[in-house]
């Protein structure tokens, strides 16, 4: 990550496709777990405007930025107002394809959505951002403002609570 922030500092144009290339797939599995369907836009939009912030930047700032961090941050902003704004509007009814049917989702990722549903939103963000986005917890207090200590917390109890629902399964 350090030469990669050196080299956005040099030519981002050049670089930027290489961080998009090192953060997209992590970045991608942890929004589908926290918004689901709408995890490729919010994807999207979070590297738009990644690249429209680091064009003002000046090159010291790009070498100091903490660039996992700063991604996630951005993502979890969107995410945030994604939901708010969902949530002010009707909920739209899938439409199906033009033979009657829907493209089904793999079953053992919509199983594992469902249950990441089922967590309270501090132990949801906090869970993926751990174990999907593979985040330290130094970076998810930073990224979500919260205490080293709660962020601990929130995994911890994620996990429980994700270890009971699939006794609870079987």
């Amino acid at each position: 990550m350090d030469e990669l922030r050196q080299r956005l500092a040099r030519d981002l144009d050049g670089a930027f496709p290489d961080l998009v290339a090192h953060l997209q797939g992590r970045l991608y599995s942890g929004l589908r777990r926290l918004h689901g369907d709408a995890a490729e836009d919010l994807a999207q939009e979070t590297f738009i405007r990644a690249y429209r912030a680091l064009r003002g930047y000046d090159p010291d700032r790009i070498r100091r930025l903490r660039l996992d961090g700063w991604i996630w941050t951005i993502a979890l902003n969107l995410g945030r107002n994604h939901a708010r704004d969902r949530a002010r509007r009707p909920t739209p009814v899938p439409l199906d394809d033009r033979h009657g049917v829907s493209d089904p989702e793999p079953a053992d990722l919509a199983a594992w959505d469902r249950r990441l549903a089922a967590l309270p939103s501090p132990q949801r963000t906090a869970v993926v951002l751990r174990h999907v986005a593979g985040l330290s917890y130094p970076q998810i207090a930073e990224v979500t403002g919260r205490p080293e200590g709660t962020v601990k917390a929130d995994v911890h109890r994620g996990l429980a609570r994700l270890r009971r629902i699939l006794q609870e399964e079987t």
